[in-house]
């Protein structure tokens, strides 16, 4: 995927209304079709019906990515970054910039980065941007 031309579907991972809304627009802004979800139940049904989907690589509706929000109530951030991983999905994470216990998890659980709140709040875009123009 070229880094000027971002496509696909990425799955937000967010039960913060806010946090929900500007992650799915940094998501729409980069370039990308943004799906949102706010439980493990739908993560799941998510990754599973996209591993169940006949989608080229070329094809927009095919899961580029995930973004999780660590610190969702109706799911635990680090499981949910283990299981995209596990469904060969590239993650990225976002979580207060002092939560290092969160932060740490979610690195091991597979996440390739986890941003900061403030540094998804001021150049969300860009992250995104970047991140699916190096998949």
């Amino acid at each position: 995927m070229a880094e000027s031309d971002p496509s696909g579907t990425v799955l937000v991972l967010a039960d913060d209304l806010i946090w929900a809304s500007r992650l799915m627009a940094a998501v729409q802004r980069a370039g990308a079709i943004a799906v949102r979800l706010s439980s493990a139940a739908e993560l799941e049904a998510a990754l599973a019906a996209d591993a169940g989907a006949e989608l080229d690589a070329a094809d927009e509706r095919r899961v580029a990515g995930v973004v999780v929000d660590l610190n969702g109530r109706r799911y635990e951030g680090a499981a949910a970054v283990a299981r995209a991983v596990a469904a060969a999905k590239p993650v990225i994470a976002a979580a207060q910039h002092d939560d290092q216990p969160t932060r740490r998890l979610a690195l091991d659980a597979g996440a390739q980065r986890v941003f900061s709140y403030a540094k998804m709040h001021s150049d969300g875009e860009g992250v995104v941007r970047r991140w699916l123009g190096a998949l």
